[in-house]
Order: structure tokens, then sequence, then C-alpha cells
């Protein structure tokens, strides 16, 4: 029987593995300079070129900084995974993730989470921590919902209606993706192995 560390370290390298069988994972030099860092190889007749994830181990203390601003730890998943690799933003199926930049430290991750400014600020004072949004072009932000901590330290993971706190700064739950980050993580592993079984 696996250990909880070697679970989680398992569960992170499928969901990091299911990034290449739901995305293009293509990197564009000059729309987005983060796949592009992390792109291999010869740019294609586009110009383009394919990024992977690296795998990276940092240091824990890295995440002192990031919960000094924020109002609660990540899920210990989520965790696990900031520490282990890096990536660019990719299409999941039922969301997107945000990008985590190489770099030494993971302001690269905190700016992306918090790039705008007005929404991150209305979640955040209503309890949401955003980590990625909704998929192909809904910009709808995909939160952590931190009020609705679990016993192991996880947390549900739903949907906010961004021109709700645009337009009348209130902050909407649109729906729940799924019950915990780590459910969301395997029913995004399910879909990478269902799409890579119709191929």
């Amino acid at each position: 029987m696996l250990s909880i560390k070697e679970r989680e370290s398992l569960l992170v390298e499928q969901f990091v593995a299911s990034f290449e069988k739901l995305d293009e994972m293509s990197a564009d030099e000059s729309l987005d300079p983060i796949s592009w860092r992390l792109a291999e190889g010869e740019r294609n007749q586009y110009g383009r070129k394919t990024w992977r994830p690296a795998n990276t181990t940092t240091d824990r203390s890295k995440l002192v900084p990031i919960y000094a601003r924020l109002p609660a730890r990540f899920p210990p998943l989520y965790e696990r995974l900031v520490l282990s690799y890096r990536w660019a933003e990719v299409e999941l199926e039922s969301f997107r993730l945000l990008a985590k930049p190489l770099g030494p430290d993971l302001n690269g991750l905190f700016n992306e989470m918090s790039k705008d400014k007005f929404l991150w600020g209305a979640l955040l004072r209503e309890g949401f921590v955003r980590f990625g949004k909704g998929p192909d072009i809904d910009y709808d932000p995909v939160c952590f919902d931190i009020g609705a901590r679990q016993k192991n330290g996880d947390y549900r993971v739903v949907k906010i209606d961004h021109e709700e706190i645009l337009c009348n700064n209130r902050v909407k739950v649109v729906s729940e993706i799924a019950a915990s980050f780590e459910k969301l993580v395997m029913l995004t592993i399910e879909a990478g192995e269902c799409k890579n079984a119709k191929i």
C-alpha cells in the first residue's frame, strides 16, 4: 500500500502526463513567452514549437512568501504539483490550469494567479484563490473555495462568474467543478486516458 506522499507523487505524475493528451501544447514565441521557454525541438510550418512541463524540484521554503499573501495554504496535492513542475497554461477539458513559469522562486506562479488585480482582490475577500480559468476562451476564474476546507487540507473547486465581479463587484459561484482538487486531478487523468484510448 502506498504512503500518502507516494500516492500524491503518483497522482501528480499522472496529472502532468495528461497535459499532452488533452492539450496541443503549442508554443508561440510572440504570444506566450512562458510556453516558449518550455519549448523544445524545431519550429513547425507555423513557426511554433511544442512545449513540455519541466520536472524541477522547488524547495518548500519558496512557498513561504506566497502563503504570506494568501488567506490559506494550497491543497496538499496542488502544493506537491507546484513544488515538482513548471508548466505553461494548459487546457484540461473542464478548465485551464494557470501557468507556473520557470524561475528561481514561485513569484511567476503568484503573478499568473493575481494578474487581474480587480478579480484577484474580489476573490480573496470572499475566500477564493484562483488557480485556473474556464476552458477554451472562458475567462471565469477557477478557484479553491477556502471556506470549504476539508479534513485533509483540500478544498472544493468552483468556477466564478467574472462578469458579476466586473459589472456588479459581486462574487457568484457558477458551478462546482469538483468536490476537491484531488478529485479534479483524478477526473483530468481519466479524461486524458479516455481521449488517448480514442486515438
